[in-house]
């Protein structure tokens, strides 16, 4: 990959990673306040509409062979890597669970896991129906 072309996927990945952060915090606070802090609400809604929107961007990249790729680093590396929470689920997770709530802690890790599959499946499928 040539210096410009690495140096212009380092800038979108970064702009959309800044977008996908900053609305994966105020999700996260929004729902925290509206539903308090008993289980990890804002990381379980931000992995599964993650995983709704990386299948449903990459059934319809899939589609357009002329897709720009500076659209993939900014949405799909960029934005809703940054957007998701992995890690953080797992941590919330191990956490509940570590401090005796074995049930919201395996819900959300079982839960997070089964319906963000669901999730990506849903956004693979509404994607590829899509005409292209």
């Amino acid at each position: 990959m040539e210096r410009g072309n690495f140096m212009e996927q380092v800038l979108w990945i970064s702009l959309g990673a800044v977008l996908g952060a900053n609305l994966r915090y105020w999700v996260t606070d929004t729902l925290s306040n509206q539903l308090g802090k008993n289980f990890p609400y804002g990381t379980f809604v931000i992995n599964l509409t993650g995983s709704l929107l990386l299948g449903l961007f990459i059934a319809i990249a899939g589609k357009s062979a002329g897709l720009d790729p500076r659209w993939r680093a900014f949405l799909a590396v960029g934005f809703i890597g940054a957007y998701t929470t992995f890690s953080t689920y797992a941590v919330d997770s191990v956490d509940l669970a570590l401090n005796g709530q074995w049930l919201l802690g395996l819900t959300n890790l079982v839960g997070s896991a089964v319906l963000g599959g669901l999730m990506a499946f849903a956004g693979l499928y509404l994607g590829r129906m899509i005409p292209g």
